[in-house]
């Protein structure tokens, strides 16, 4: 804006300029020229009185000189009975085809010679014959001060360019400087900083933007608190049914069926007080901050598969765990894989029938680190439509929301989340977690929440870990 605000300011300053200032130079060129034939008039006519009285050539001559134009003047008398021939005084510049056309005309005439121009004047005798006063005006005459007055009105167009310029480079920027301001603003409430503001300055009309801009900002930071209490107040709604849980999971005595229940009892109340932390702190708890920060990939898939291999094995599934047998280091932190393992094997056994066979698969790249989640099921005829965020599979129990903790899991780290066949026959759902300082590669597939068929069950507590890469 600011450069098209200085471009228009130069065009039209310039195009005032030539249109005022030719014309202008024009004008001056033919006043000087009118200057140069009034004073050769007024020379002309101080010797008209005396051709008027005398045609004796040496009162003539010291008329001629008296005038101080004998260099430039002539006087041509034409020949009488009483004088004899004709009397020229002074150079003769004029052809005298010129001379007689002005005695003949009778009114006074110029003509171009050499090096400027002549005025014929003609001037009656007493005795009635015309003679022609010659007056030579030069061309340096003609174009006194000419030059000047176009230097002058050079100068004048040339300050009024350069003040335009001036006066639109400043008023650009400060129209440029607040929609600047403006543009930063919305980056940096687009990059997570809430508390950025843009001062209300400038045009009317960006003034008004910067109140709106604020405005929203304002409504964005209360939207976001009210939503941070509401979750940290749905959540702490379940401490109560927990509280009851924990009680008679305490009375259930001994046995292995007693200590997974407890197990699983506590790890839920963890996952609860984790929401109402994170949603009371506002701060986001995707991806941990720092060096080495982050979990080994390959731990939290056995331990995820071991307490799912509980359920499975009630089922009569066959499962495969396979690349999790040495660690593999991702930015991300272990309870955010570990919910993303649990919202999609929870799909597995909520919405495929009883028998079907899962695997999960750790792949170590060099850039990325891939989890594959696949089953033998029926597969999902709408893979688009599983995508989207909070439409479920319309069964009690599915909220849609299980992909969509899986795909922020693996965005925060630059990777994504797709869907395709897998090798079972059924679904597969790749994880791609980018490692640090790596480039994500092009998307091919499908990323959201899968959607399948079945209602839940109630998942087992967790039992001692399989071995990675058997079938069960």
């Amino acid at each position: 804006m600011r450069w098209a605000l200085v471009k228009v300011s130069l065009a039209v300053t310039a195009m005032v300029v030539v249109a005022f200032a030719v014309p202008l130079g024009l004008v001056i060129r033919e006043m000087a020229r009118d200057r140069a034939f009034s004073n050769a008039e007024r020379e002309a006519a101080a010797v008209a009185p005396a051709l008027s009285i005398t045609t004796d050539r040496e009162q003539l001559e010291r008329v001629v000189a008296s005038a101080g134009s004998d260099a430039g003047m002539a006087v041509h008398i034409p020949a009488s009975g009483d004088r004899g021939g004709a009397t020229d005084i002074g150079r003769q510049r004029a052809t005298d085809e010129d001379i007689a056309a002005v005695r003949e005309m009778g009114r006074a005439s110029t003509t171009e010679v050499g090096g400027g121009s002549t005025l014929l004047q003609p001037v009656a005798l007493s005795s009635g014959e015309i003679a022609v006063v010659e007056v030579y005006i030069p061309e340096s005459e003609v174009t006194n001060g000419v030059g000047t007055a176009w230097a002058v009105l050079a100068a004048v167009g040339a300050a009024l360019v350069v003040g335009s310029v001036a006066v639109a480079d400043r008023l650009g920027v400060r129209m440029v400087q607040p929609a600047r301001r403006l543009v930063d603003g919305a980056h940096e409430l687009g990059e997570g900083r809430l508390g950025a503001r843009v001062p209300v300055e400038g045009p009317d009309e960006l003034r008004r933007a910067a109140v709106a801009f604020n405005s929203m900002a304002d409504q964005v930071v209360q939207l976001l608190a009210n939503e941070r209490e509401l979750a940290a107040d749905l959540s702490h709604r379940l401490r109560t049914p927990l509280t009851v849980l924990r009680l008679n999971a305490a009375s259930l005595g001994d046995g292995p069926a007693a200590e997974q229940t407890r197990a699983a009892v506590e790890q839920l109340e963890r996952e609860v007080d984790t929401i109402i932390r994170t949603a009371r702190d506002a701060k986001p708890q995707t991806a941990a901050a720092g060096p080495g920060a982050g979990c080994d990939a390959a731990e939290v898939v056995r331990e995820r598969m071991a307490f799912w291999s509980a359920l499975a094995e009630d089922e009569g599934r066959k499962w495969r765990v396979a690349g999790a047998d040495r660690p593999v280091r991702i930015p991300v932190a272990r309870a955010d894989l570990a919910a993303s393992l649990d919202a999609l094997l929870g799909n597995v056994f909520r919405h495929t029938a009883e028998g079907t066979a899962f695997a999960v698969d750790l792949h170590n790249g060099e850039d990325a680190v891939i989890v594959l989640v696949s089953d033998a099921g029926a597969g999902i005829a709408d893979p688009e439509a599983a995508m989207a965020r909070g439409r479920g599979s319309g069964t009690d129990g599915s909220t849609g929301l299980g992909l969509d903790i899986v795909r922020r899991m693996a965005e925060s780290t630059g990777g994504d989340v797709r869907i395709g066949a897998s090798v079972l026959g059924g679904t597969e759902v790749r994880i791609w977690i980018q490692l640090a300082g790596r480039r994500a590669p092009e998307r091919r597939g499908h990323r959201g929440t899968v959607r399948r068929r079945r209602q839940p069950r109630a998942a087992a507590a967790t039992p001692p870990a399989a071995p990675a890469g058997r079938d069960h």
